[in-house]
């Protein structure tokens, strides 16, 4: 292999584990995962660092998550045994009348910046996901769920963990104590300090001091129940949030009682 076509293969491998990365991304997205943390996890099994974290291990917990994840390091180290190779071709080859140690880096360093580009680019993002997205529902038998679209979650709604630490309003208190429902938060399960999981627990379920709830909502919403403390300000902050949900639904109702009034109203 010459230096020259170890330039190009080095720079198709690159290609391709920057596609692969982005296919196994995606996949992890319809499997239920945010696209943060799939993009993390994908890149991370991929090059088989930081693949050791509490989250990785729930991750492989789920079969179809673990079958992705299992291709990516084998892709991975196929890969990376690849560049290496292809990079020590490139720079400590010699041929005679070959090109010049300096014009291989400068099509390398070339390559790469137009990879980085087509990385960094939001419009190729986009492009990349719908396409990725269609193909692997298309022609996979993958057991996948779009959540981003059903919980709404690009409409500020999230699925997030929280921590109720000691001096937490809802520490010591029951579901139907803290009412979260009537603020707009959801909770749709509890994991116990000691690793149990209650899912869809009832109204009677103690919330405990350590425990991590699995919370749907508006995210300004959750936000402000890390802030809320077990005290009279706290007691206030729940009432005065159960005001501002019900003015928001009631605006919410308002708006499509309008927007059925408008075709009847072009149908006379």
């Amino acid at each position: 292999m010459g230096p020259f076509v170890a330039v190009i293969v080095l720079l198709v491998v690159l290609t391709l584990s920057l596609l692969i990365t982005r296919v196994a991304s995606e996949a992890l997205v319809l499997t239920g995962l945010s696209r943060d943390l799939a993009r993390f996890q994908a890149r991370s099994a991929f090059t088989g660092v930081g693949f050791t974290t509490s989250e990785s291990e729930r991750l492989l917990q789920n079969p179809v998550r673990r079958r992705i994840i299992m291709m990516l390091m084998i892709l991975g180290n196929a890969g990376i045994v690849t560049t290496v190779a292809s990079l020590m071709l490139t720079f400590v080859s010699v041929e005679e009348g070959g090109i010049p140690i300096v014009s291989r880096l400068v099509i390398l360093v070339c390559g790469l910046i137009i990879l980085w580009g087509i990385a960094v680019s939001k419009w190729v993002d986009r492009q990349m996901s719908r396409f990725i997205t269609y193909a692997l529902k298309r022609w996979t038998r993958l057991d996948v769920f779009d959540y981003t679209s059903l919980l709404h979650f690009s409409e500020g709604y999230v699925v997030t963990e929280f921590l109720v630490h000691e001096d937490n309003w809802l520490a010591g208190k029951t579901l139907v104590e803290v009412r979260l429902s009537d603020e707009g938060v959801h909770v749709l399960g509890i994991r116990r300090a000691g690793g149990d999981y209650s899912g869809v627990p009832i109204g009677s379920t103690v919330i405990r001091p350590h425990d991590t709830l699995i919370l749907y909502g508006q995210l300004e919403h959750i936000g402000e129940l890390d802030r809320r403390r077990a005290d009279v300000t706290g007691d206030e902050a729940h009432r005065e949030a159960i005001k501002e949900q019900r003015t928001l639904v009631l605006h919410r109702e308002q708006i499509e009682r309008l927007r059925e009034e408008v075709p009847e109203k072009a149908e006379e």
